[in-house]
């Protein structure tokens, strides 16, 4: 039985554009009619995050390198980027919004998702709704915005990325007819090198294409491997993670929505194996262990099961070991499965004890940073076992 998306949610995307270049036009009234570009940095390879449509006149462009600008233009103003005067504005406009509902999750300095759910009985329609959010922030920052509304993350973000009005509605089950007029790069796995390089060279012009080519799996497995499932489903406009707030940040979440429900433990097992992974990489970039780690598994009926535990190496081997151990005690029920999911907090730092002779924990070790290396230059999946690849690669 497939995953089932859930058409009835209501969930915003807030979208402050050119954040950057208002706050610094509040700041400073005299730059509101004249052409200035926000740059990274002040070196030649610092690039334009945000720019006046004055600058756009004058052939600048986003991600334009400082070098470029300096021998295009002199009359653009160029400002540093000024982290803590954004984030106050951010945290500020985030106060605005929480007033509409408690489940907010930042994105970036100029996003916000909200969880509307249930928000129809009480406010009345969405669209009234997110007109009155944007006013809101009008009224007690003076920023601009816009709002797209969906039944998930994935269609709202593009709303507002792609549709100029104040305010626009994707009615849920529309979402892969609006999609299929608007170019690729729309789609977050597009900007996989792997995947922006085949499209072009298969002049894939339109997400509609991609659906064209996903209505043949085989065909679009062999094409796009690793990524032909996430693929598929951004391009059908299907999203299923969560709106998360901020305090649920601290918090290492990975979860997997299985290409087909099923209770065959050799898949189940290769993904939990892919999961611990991600959490044993991410520990090691942080350099901490958790002292919790939760493992969730969702049956297709709805139920869930669950079981806690911790984290003490993180090392690939120990980290996929205790959430094996996790995944045996917790899936206790026949059914099928649906979504499995780790989420590692309390975190402490990871003491590496130096060892004269090698021992089974330092030669694991050794192979996971090995691996490491590999995956920070080109991605957490981009190195993956054959059970893996095999569980995950079905559409």
């Amino acid at each position: 039985m497939p995953f089932v998306f859930n058409n009835n949610q209501d969930i915003f995307h807030i979208r402050l554009k050119e954040l950057e270049l208002q706050a610094e036009r509040i700041m400073d009234p005299t730059l509101k009619t004249r052409p200035v570009a926000i740059i990274s940095s002040p070196h030649p390879n610092g690039i334009i995050v945000s720019l006046s449509p004055e600058a756009e006149e004058e052939g600048l462009f986003h991600g334009m390198k400082v070098s470029i600008v300096r021998k295009m233009t002199h009359g653009v103003q160029l400002l540093p980027y000024n982290q803590s005067l954004y984030s106050r504005v951010n945290r500020y406009v985030y106060q605005t919004v929480s007033m509409f509902t408690p489940v907010v999750e930042p994105e970036g300095v100029s996003g916000f998702y909200l969880d509307m759910n249930g928000m129809r009985a009480i406010r009345g329609h969405v669209q009234n709704t997110g007109l009155s959010i944007i006013q809101r922030i009008q009224e007690q920052t003076s920023l601009s915005g816009m709002v797209g509304i969906s039944v998930n993350k994935l269609v709202s973000r593009i709303v507002t990325s792609v549709v100029p009005e104040t305010i626009h509605e994707v009615q849920g089950g529309d979402e892969a007819q609006f999609l299929s007029p608007l170019k690729p790069p729309v789609l977050p796995t597009v900007k996989e090198k792997p995947v922006c390089r085949l499209l072009r060279f298969l002049w894939v012009e339109h997400v509609s294409h991609i659906q064209s080519m996903a209505g043949q799996p085989n065909e679009f497995r062999t094409f796009f491997g690793m990524y032909a499932l996430q693929l598929s489903r951004e391009a059908k406009g299907q999203d299923s993670s969560i709106v998360k707030p901020p305090q649920l940040r601290d918090h290492i979440l990975e979860q997997t929505i299985l290409p087909e429900d099923t209770n065959d433990e050799n898949i189940l097992h290769a993904v939990v194996k892919d999961l611990a992974e991600q959490v044993a990489f991410k520990l090691r970039k942080r350099r901490q262990v958790a002292d919790k780690v939760k493992l969730e598994v969702h049956y297709t009926d709805g139920h869930q099961r669950h079981r806690t535990g911790k984290i003490n190496g993180i090392d690939d081997m120990s980290v996929i070991a205790v959430c094996r151990r996790l995944f045996d005690k917790a899936n206790e029920r026949r059914n099928r499965v649906r979504t499995i999911l780790i989420d590692a907090s309390d975190f402490r730092p990871h003491v590496d004890q130096a060892n004269l002779f090698m021992t089974e924990k330092s030669r694991n070790m050794a192979v996971s940073k090995a691996v490491e290396k590999v995956r920070l230059k080109y991605g957490v999946r981009s190195l993956q076992t054959a059970d893996v690849f095999q569980a995950l690669g079905r559409i």
